[in-house]
């Protein structure tokens, strides 16, 4: 099997509501890139770059990309490199990537994601049998509630518990006084056995005032504080003076990443995604370096579509140190929704079945590669190119 072409789809999904965060005050997710990887054999793969232009790590040392920039690199870049290539051959693909064009890791996930589900098409059989098989069929979910009003975030955090989350998550980071409240009356409206964290997303101006904030929600039972700060030196400072878990998202995108996270004693927990690294494949090289080092971790999405969201799942059921709740979307599409508030980032999808939710998680797929289909006429509905 050969690699002969690709298709690229610019998607907008419609959100349920906007989902800000101390980076992005508009809070728009949905507009995203799907990828079709062909063979000479017929077999597709489908991946997607899950591009974020604000977001990126400290100080600009990796940066986002925009749906028009990653359709350029796949298309000029990317594609002429690993065109006629085994799509089994995925370390000599990556190694061709790499040398072709340095960062742009969203998309090379692109690519990657495809890559897998053309081997899994190919030998009938899900993803995480090529990852290291299923060390878990169901993913247990965090709520995320962006940033908002106070009484608008208990309303909404309620309707998720009642729908079966066990974790909210919080964003926050613009005001720290409020950001207090809001833990203080979410603690209020749900019950001890309710996982609270929060995320400031780098947005504390400074340790001080992080400490100061994130101390005073230790008194409500947050369990862990997410990128509170900017940069590896300030979070270990923040590390060392509260008592709840301290966890890299920006901080961590690659094993070299880990690495310098440990020796800085910077975090206690990391967020593991397919997009930071570059894709799976180097994904779990990024899990295996984390697992030497002790250091917790989750899977930590960016509002996927159908198609990121299955890559995800496939993630996270292969990858055994992935013990903390993920954020990830209870895919919902017209007239089959399972779930009015718990994981609803958008009001439909562009797959043809969503992934089954039930108690708080949603079950790994267990298809032929990703195990998904995309639906033409939503595909048609939602494209922008």
């Amino acid at each position: 099997m050969r690699i002969t072409g690709v298709e690229t789809v610019r998607v907008d999904l419609p959100p349920r509501r906007a989902h800000r965060m101390s980076f992005d005050r508009e809070g728009r997710l949905g507009r995203y890139v799907i990828v079709r990887l062909l063979t000479d054999e017929g077999t597709q793969g489908l991946g997607e770059a899950t591009v974020l232009p604000m977001w990126g790590g400290d100080h600009m040392r990796y940066f986002g990309e925009l749906p028009g920039t990653t359709v350029h690199i796949i298309k000029e870049y990317l594609l002429p490199g690993i065109t006629g290539q085994d799509p089994f051959d995925i370390e000599v693909i990556h190694t061709i990537m790499d040398r072709t064009v340095k960062g742009y890791p969203y998309a090379k996930a692109a690519i990657d994601i495809a890559l897998y589900d053309i081997m899994g098409k190919a030998l009938g059989v899900p993803v995480y049998r090529l990852l290291g098989g299923c060390n878990r069929a169901e993913v247990p979910l965090a709520h995320s509630l962006g940033i908002m009003d106070t009484q608008t975030a208990v309303n909404e955090a309620v309707a998720a518990v009642d729908e079966g989350i066990r974790t909210i998550k919080v964003k926050v980071g613009i005001d720290a006084e409020q950001d207090v409240t809001m833990v203080r009356e979410l603690r209020k409206a749900l019950s001890d056995e309710i996982e609270i964290t929060v995320d400031a997303n780098q947005g504390y101006p400074s340790p001080k005032v992080a400490i100061q904030a994130i101390r005073q929600m230790c008194e409500y039972g947050i369990s862990m504080a997410e990128q509170p700060v900017e940069g590896l030196d300030a979070m270990a400072e923040v590390r060392a003076a509260v008592p709840c878990l301290v966890m890299a998202d920006e901080s961590a995108w690659t094993s070299q990443d880990i690495l310098e996270i440990q020796k800085k004693g910077a975090a206690d927990a990391f967020s593991l995604y397919t997009t930071k690294p570059g894709g799976l494949f180097k994904a779990k090289k990024v899990a295996a370096v984390a697992e030497a080092t002790g250091i917790l971790c989750n899977v930590n999405g960016s509002a996927e579509t159908g198609v990121g969201t299955a890559a995800n799942l496939h993630l996270v059921a292969s990858t055994g140190i992935v013990t903390l709740a993920s954020v990830f979307p209870v895919t919902t599409l017209k007239g089959k929704e399972q779930t009015k508030v718990a994981g609803v980032f958008y009001l439909d999808d562009i797959i043809r079945q969503p992934f089954h939710y039930e108690n708080g998680s949603l079950r790994v797929p267990d298809g032929p590669g990703l195990g998904v289909e995309l639906d033409d006429d939503r595909l048609a509905e939602y494209r922008t190119d």
